[in-house]
C-alpha cells in the first residue's frame, strides 16, 4: 500500500519522472562537450534531442492529466474528510490512499452502514 497512489497522482509522477529524465539528459549531453570537446558535439546533440522529446512527452503527460482532472468526480473522503477527486469506478484518496468506489456492487461498506458507524 506505500507505493498506491491516486490515478492522477500516477500520471503526474509520470510526467515528473519524464521532466527530470529529459533535462538529466540534456545535462549530460552538453557535459559530453566539456569531456570530449569538439568530438563530444555529437553526444551533445543526441542528448539535447532525446532530453526535448522527454521533455514534450513530459508536456503532453501534464495536459493529458490536466484534461482528466477537469472532468473528474469530486468527492469527500470518508476516512480523511478531505474533498478529491476520482477517474473511473474505483480510484485511491489522494490523500490518505484509502480506496473508493461509486459502484454499490463493488463496495465493501454501504453508505447507510458508514452513516451508522460514523454516528454510533
Amino acid at each position: 500500500m506505500f507505493f498506491k497512489s491516486s490515478k492522477i497522482n500516477e500520471f503526474r509522477l509520470w510526467g515528473l519522472l519524464l521532466t527530470m529524465i529529459g533535462m538529466g539528459l540534456m545535462v549530460l549531453g552538453t557535459a559530453g562537450i566539456v569531456f570530449w570537446g569538439q568530438s563530444g558535439k555529437i553526444v551533445a546533440a543526441i542528448g539535447l534531442v532525446t532530453g526535448l522529446v522527454a521533455m514534450l512527452g513530459s508536456l503532453a503527460i501534464y495536459f493529458w492529466a490536466g484534461m482528466l482532472s477537469t472532468s473528474a468526480v469530486q468527492l469527500e473522503c470518508p476516512e480523511c474528510h478531505k474533498l478529491t477527486k476520482m477517474l473511473g469506478k474505483t480510484d485511491r484518496c489522494m490523500f490518505c490512499k484509502t480506496i473508493l468506489t461509486l459502484d454499490p456492487s463493488q463496495a465493501t461498506i454501504t453508505a447507510e452502514e458508514l452513516e451508522h458507524k460514523t454516528t454510533v
